[in-house]
């Protein structure tokens, strides 16, 4: 008899694992049946690599070096794989170092976004009250500040400023919508069971918080970082077209991208901006296809528990 409750119960708990299982292996069943995201994967992987590995070729010194008696060469001439720009620059390795600089700046703005966003959002949803009153208008207050405008009066007036300096400038604005995404993701989670448990054995509240809250909205966090990346890379890119990005020294996509802003460029020069424009939209769409994926991912590892 107590065999058969045994085995009664071991089967109930192999059917409750199968029922809800990792988040990893979530996002594994939804990726691996989607042939798009598994397309943009590998997009987004060529693109990286490509960039990040070609950079260490590339002498940038002689990169910047201007050579204005082989300016404007067409694609293939002497040596130049995409031609060179007004100023001499050889294209393929700029855009090579651009599409490196964009991704990392990217990447960078959306570890930080995502560091504050989650800190401020988890630890104003738990606590509540009067703490999540105050915080929530602060970050009223910064989310209406227009983004763009703001960076761009910035940068005007502080003239010497660095990629690092920029970075810091672009994620103080931009922390805001992860804030509240992260607040509402936190208050569907702060009264359920497990944390009313841990609760009443004395656990502490950032234990709860970091332990027990932030790994059952991983998914979700996961699915924000990818998304902000290519909103981050697209912002940065938009600053540096308009001039107020990168500084001249460093090369960008939006600085190539600059050169369509020109009539005469656009149309007798566009091997100078084309490759830039393209190389961005179709990394921007990967990582948008990859992120609803993961987003897809979140929902079905919501519906399953």
């Amino acid at each position: 008899m107590m065999e058969e409750i045994d085995k009664t119960t071991e089967n109930t708990l192999n059917e409750n694992q199968e029922v809800t299982p990792s988040t990893l292996k979530v996002i594994y069943h939804e990726l691996i049946h989607d042939k798009w995201a598994m397309v943009s994967l590998f997009v987004i992987c060529f693109i990286v690599l490509f960039s990040i590995i070609g950079s260490f070729f590339i002498n940038k010194n002689k990169l910047l070096t201007v050579d204005i008696f082989n300016n404007w060469l067409k694609p293939g001439q002497n040596g130049h794989l995409l031609g060179t720009d007004n100023s001499g620059y050889d294209l393929f390795g700029y855009l090579i170092m651009g599409a490196r600089n964009s991704i990392l700046m990217g990447v960078a703005l959306a570890i930080i976004i995502e560091f504050f966003g989650i800190f401020i959002g988890l630890v104003s949803a738990y606590f509540g009250g009067w703490f999540d009153l105050i915080m929530m208008r602060i970050v009223d207050f910064f989310m209406i500040l227009p983004g763009t405008i703001t960076v761009i009066s910035i940068v005007s007036i502080w003239k010497h400023y660095t990629p690092v300096n920029l970075v810091l400038l672009m994620a103080a604005i931009s922390w805001m919508s992860t804030a509240r995404l992260m607040r509402s993701l936190a208050l569907s989670q702060r009264d359920r069971d497990y944390v009313m448990a841990s609760k009443t054995s004395g656990t502490g509240n950032f234990t709860i918080i970091f332990r027990e809250i932030l790994p059952n909205i991983a998914t979700y966090i996961i699915t924000d970082f990818t998304l902000t990346v290519a909103g981050m890379i697209g912002f940065e890119v938009t600053l540096s077209y308009l001039g107020f990005g990168l500084p001249d020294n460093v090369p960008s996509l939006g600085t190539l991208i600059g050169y369509a802003s020109d009539t005469n460029f656009m149309l007798n020069y566009p091997w100078g901006w084309f490759p830039a424009l393209v190389t961005l939209i179709i990394l921007t769409v990967s990582i948008n296809f990859f992120g609803q994926a993961l987003r897809r991912a979140a929902d079905a590892r919501q519906r399953r528990g």
